[in-house]
C-alpha cells in the first residue's frame, strides 16, 4: 500500500461560503460601527485612551519620560512635548474586526478558532501599543519623519503582521495541511 501527500486545496463551494461569509460579517460590522459603535463613541475613546496608557506605560519602562496629557488621555507627552495623539481610526479596532472576520468566514475547526482569534487580537493590540510607543520615540529624535513613518512604515509592518497571522491561520491551523490517500483510494477516485 503507498501513500501521496498532496497539498488540500479548498474547494470552490468552501471559496463561495468564505466569500459569502465574509461580506455578511462585513455588513454586520459596517452597520453596527455606523450606526452604533461610532455614535455612542465609548468604545473608540476607551481603547484610544487604553492604547495611549499602555504605550506610555512602555515608555516608561524603557526609560523615557512619557506622561499622558492632563487634558486629553490620547495625547502621549514625550518630557513637556506633544508627541502622539492615538484617534478613533488608530485605536486598533477595525484591525481587530477585520482579523476576527477572516478567520470567522475561513474554514477551520471551531475549537481553533476560539483560541487564534484571541491571541491574534492580543497581538495585534500589543503591536499597536509597540507601533505608538515608536512613534513617541521617533518623534522625540526626528520629528520630521512621523507623518511618513506613521502613514507608511508602520501601516506596512502591522498589516504585513496581520498578513502573516492570516497565512499561518490559513495554511496550518484552519484546514489540514497535507492529505494521505491510500494508493486504491487515488484510483477509485
Amino acid at each position: 500500500m503507498t501513500t501521496t501527500t498532496a497539498t488540500a486545496l479548498p474547494p470552490a463551494r468552501s471559496l463561495r461560503r468564505f466569500l459569502v461569509l465574509a461580506v455578511v460579517l462585513y455588513l454586520i460590522w459596517f452597520f453596527t460601527y455606523e450606526y452604533w459603535v461610532l455614535p455612542d463613541g465609548r468604545l473608540n475613546s476607551f481603547l484610544s485612551q487604553n492604547i495611549a496608557a499602555a504605550s506610555v506605560g512602555l515608555l516608561r519602562i524603557l526609560g523615557f519620560p512619557a506622561s499622558l496629557d492632563p487634558e486629553r488621555s490620547t495625547l502621549v507627552m514625550m518630557g513637556k512635548q506633544q508627541a502622539v495623539y492615538v484617534g478613533d481610526y488608530c485605536n486598533g479596532l477595525v484591525l481587530y474586526v477585520l482579523f476576527m472576520g477572516f478567520v470567522l468566514a475561513y474554514p477551520g475547526p471551531v475549537r481553533h478558532k476560539l483560541w487564534f482569534i484571541p491571541v491574534g487580537i492580543l497581538s495585534i493590540y500589543a503591536l499597536n501599543v509597540i507601533r505608538v510607543a515608536a512613534l513617541a520615540i521617533n518623534h522625540l529624535y526626528s520629528y520630521k519623519t512621523v507623518d511618513f513613518n506613521h502613514h507608511y512604515t508602520f501601516t506596512f509592518v502591522v498589516y504585513g503582521c496581520i498578513f502573516l497571522l492570516w497565512m499561518l491561520w490559513a495554511r496550518r491551523l484552519a484546514l489540514p495541511a497535507t492529505t494521505v490517500r491510500s494508493q486504491s483510494e487515488m484510483e477509485h477516485a
